[in-house]
């Protein structure tokens, strides 16, 4: 049973691995032709342009990869002559250029993380020269494992289960098989230490040639015991005679005075001795051979070698009248069977021919008789055996008329059968012309080494060999002039044992009712909070200069986010907060939304009047286009060149709506004006500067609404993009235990409570129960898009797709 349960697990193991290689393979594959269908499509994109590569990056190329997990994703592309046109210059800056459209896949070491790449060619022809266009996409391998570990999962899950029902299956089979040995057991032990009898309980099948081989062993032992019985008893009554026959001697002897007598009682009792010692020599051989025998100790034992053993154990002087001839075909010749046995047979036919024929050379004979018979024949000129006792001797203790004048015990011959019959042999006494005896004995030859070849099989086995890859991205951006930077200070309620650093984007008014509400919790942290702009914040930090140096960096500019957790500069939090978010609310649990804000379009009633605002993105461009001297100057939006949050939103416009460079043209026919942030725009609603205030933040909108009745916001009607504010740890934080509390304490309830009450910046968990939430904009009118968090947003800050993009909407909107 212990050795059925060793092989399942051995076998459970064996599926075990072969489905893990399984399961690591073919999430490779996924993952390779996903990233290459990533690398290609960026490639159809290539074009050339005055006489140079460009390429505006396709939305799908790294939207396809977001859709396989949360995997770090990164690219570059070089033009023929090495010069980068956009991503990431260093990424594969050790591989050579791509010679062939062909993806080839590679796995190297980037920004801190084993990544996965695939590389591919795209041939262009400029004026001049013509070259190959290098491709490169990367991934890191989270995605790929995770994957690998579900196939795992399913797989090894039915395998357990399998595994143990299988052993039950198998315990309980053995116990119904074994059933009949436990009987077979207790008969056998409840037997008699001389009860060698067959064993008669019924078994089943499978168990029949096992009892079988039982019963044989106990009728080997059984004969071996008899054997044992007969050899004591036979010795007891041989012995018995010469040791009497020497015992009288010797006391006759003793009292014998006369010398001559004497010696010859002394002769007598010499003769007795010899007699007794051959007969225990023979006992004792004939007890030897029959153990051997039974043991069936077989080897194959050559004819010369045998020959040349049997002169060794001879009396020299009597060797010298033993003449061997071996025919020449017979010379290689070998017999398997016991080497002692088969000497000692030869021996005694040896030793019974010299004794009997003493005046005569005692001749062997060997050879071939047929393919696979050797013959031995012995032979002398001795007084031979008459037929009517040529099978009397070769019973134990039994001799011929001529062999009662000479020394013998009547075993030897005895010996010679026995070999020769547990050799599958024949032996035979014939006699000699001319008179005398031969003794023929015909044994199986065994063949000489190497003449038998054994067949072979062999097995081969086959693997899988799947591939997999990853896919990496990466982003430069340009910027405008520094912004100044707003520091203020929230001193530690109880006594300061730290300080926790937030840098962010939300104005500070907004972002302060979350500070003071977790310091009633933290009563021992004191907090510094410094405003900053979405592109000074982001280009200050990754390029090492923003001083303070962040715990917490919030912004509502969450494709920079996004950008900065790619590149690798977040700490990853999982708490039961960040699990409760929405999916598209988080990314590779580093970076968080916390707000849920429509981007709105705000009017001010004294110059708009509500039957004629426009309700949707159309209806604005339809709205404007039709009196455009009217609103000339009037309209106000994000200066997208210079406000992160501006260019996120235009850029998911663009995406969305087929109408969008449509509005675009239309508000730089009406002299759009440009601003920084939603809270310039408003400024100048409330004042009657600006009529219409397109893509205002809702959080902010809201607010003002609440506080102005000249103001009303629209939330369109055919789409509305919903923006989420995101706060992410840095690597460097000094305080990370303190940032994860904050950042729990945004997504708790009293965190979710004020962002959807005091600070009107919604909140984006579902179940808060008062103020502006998920659930308090679900019922607007129109498509609610949530730009969700992702390698997506990664397409539109790509070089040069946002050079191309930023040149025309300025070229369109304020006409430079």
């Amino acid at each position: 049973m212990a050795v059925t349960v060793f092989l399942l697990a051995i076998t459970a193991f064996t599926l075990f691995v072969f489905l893990r290689d399984y399961a690591y393979r073919a999430a490779e594959d996924a993952f390779d032709r996903l990233l290459a269908a990533s690398a290609l499509s960026i490639a159809g994109a290539v074009q050339i342009e005055n006489g140079q590569a460009v390429v505006e990056l396709p939305t799908a190329s790294l939207a396809m990869l977001g859709f396989a997990g949360e995997n770090r994703v990164f690219y570059g592309v070089s033009a023929p002559d090495g010069r980068l046109v956009t991503g990431y210059d260093d990424l594969g800056r050790d591989l050579p250029p791509a010679r062939a459209s062909d993806p080839s896949f590679s796995n190297a070491a980037y920004r801190g993380e084993e990544v996965r790449m695939v590389t591919v060619g795209r041939l262009v022809a400029t004026g001049e020269a013509t070259g190959w266009v290098t491709i490169r996409v990367a991934e890191t391998f989270g995605s790929r494992h995770e994957l690998a570990a579900e196939i795992l999962s399913r797989a090894a899950l039915p395998l357990l289960a399998l595994a143990i029902v299988a052993l039950v299956l198998v315990w309980v089979g053995v116990q119904r098989a074994f059933a009949p040995l436990l009987a077979l057991e207790n008969e056998l032990r409840a037997r008699a230490p001389n009860d060698l009898d067959p064993v008669r309980v019924p078994v089943p099948a499978e168990a029949r040639q096992l009892v079988g081989a039982l019963n044989d062993f106990m009728a080997r032992l059984n004969a071996g015991m008899r054997t044992l019985s007969g050899l004591v008893a036979d010795a007891a009554h041989q012995v018995r005679t010469p040791l009497a026959s020497l015992r009288a001697q010797a006391e006759i002897a003793l009292d014998e005075p006369d010398v001559e007598k004497l010696r010859g009682r002394v002769t007598r009792i010499h003769e007795n001795a010899v007699r007794a010692g051959q007969l225990v020599s023979q006992l004792l051989m004939d007890a030897t051979i029959a153990h051997r025998l039974e043991a069936q100790s077989a080897s194959v034992v050559a004819i010369d070698a045998l020959m040349t053993e049997m002169r060794q154990r001879i009396d020299p002087d009597l060797a010298e009248r033993v003449m061997v001839r071996i025919a020449p075909g017979a010379t290689a010749i070998s017999v398997a069977g016991d080497r002692v046995a088969l000497r000692e047979m030869l021996r005694n036919l040896v030793d019974n021919a010299l004794i009997h024929a003493p005046d005569s050379l005692v001749e062997i004979e060997v050879s071939l008789v047929g393919p696979d018979c050797v013959r031995l024949a012995i032979s002398d000129r001795g007084p031979g055996i008459p037929d009517d006792e040529k099978s009397v001797v070769l019973e134990r203790f039994r001799r011929g008329a001529s062999g009662e004048a000479t020394l013998g015990s009547g075993l030897g011959l005895s010996i010679v059968r026995t070999v020769v019959d547990a050799h599958g042999g024949h032996l035979v006494f014939r006699d000699r012309p001319g008179g005398g005896l031969t003794a023929q004995v015909d044994l199986p030859a065994a063949l000489p080494a190497g003449s038998k070849l054994a067949a072979q099989t062999a097995s081969a086995s086959a693997g899988f060999v799947p591939l997999l890859l990853a896919f990496a991205l990466l982003i430069g951006m340009s910027d405008q002039a520094r912004a100044e930077q707003r520091l203020s200070n929230y001193p530690a309620p109880g006594t300061e044992t730290r300080q926790l650093v937030i840098v962010g984007t939300t104005d500070t008014p907004l972002f302060e009712p979350f500070i003071l509400d977790f310091q009633k919790l933290w009563p021992d942290v004191a907090i510094a909070y410094a405003e900053m702009d979405t592109l000074p914040l982001y280009r200050e930090f990754t390029a090492g200069t923003l001083k303070p140096e962040p715990d917490l960096i919030v912004s509502s500019a969450a494709d920079l986010q996004v950008k900065l957790a790619n590149d690798g500069f977040a700490l990853r939090h999982e708490s039961s907060a960040t699990r409760a978010l929405p999916t598209w609310a988080r990314w590779r649990s580093e970076v968080f939304g916390f707000t849920f804000e429509p981007a709105v379009i705000v009017y001010n009633r004294d110059l708009v009047p509500d039957a004629e605002a426009p309700r949707s993105h159309l209806q604005l461009a339809q709205f404007l286009a039709r009196d455009t001297d009217r609103w000339r100057g009037l309209i106000g939006t994000y200066d997208i060149v210079k406000s992160g949050v501006g260019h996120l939103l235009a850029a998911q416009d663009e995406l969305i709506s087929a109408n969008f460079w449509r509005l675009a043209n239309v508000l730089g026919t009406v002299g759009v004006r440009l601003y920084g942030g939603s809270v310039d725009i408003l400024d100048l609603l409330e004042q009657g500067k600006l009529a219409i205030g397109y893509n205002v933040l809702g959080s902010y909108a809201f607010a003002r609404q609440a506080a102005n009745s000249r103001l009303h916001v629209v939330i369109p009607e055919d789409y509305a993009l919903i923006l989420t504010r995101t706060i992410l740890i840095p690597r460097t934080a000094a305080h990370p235990d303190v940032a994860r509390a904050f950042l729990d304490h945004l997504l708790s309830a009293r965190g979710q409570a004020i962002a959807s009450g005091a600070t009107k910046l919604g909140a984006v968990m579902q179940d808060v129960p008062q103020g502006r939430s998920v659930a308090g904009v679900v019922g607007a009118p129109g498509v609610l898009q949530p730009i969700a968090l992702g390698q997506a947003l990664l397409v539109s800050l790509d070089q040069q797709r946002k050079s191309r993009f930023l040149q025309t909407w300025l070229q369109i909107v304020s006409g430079n």
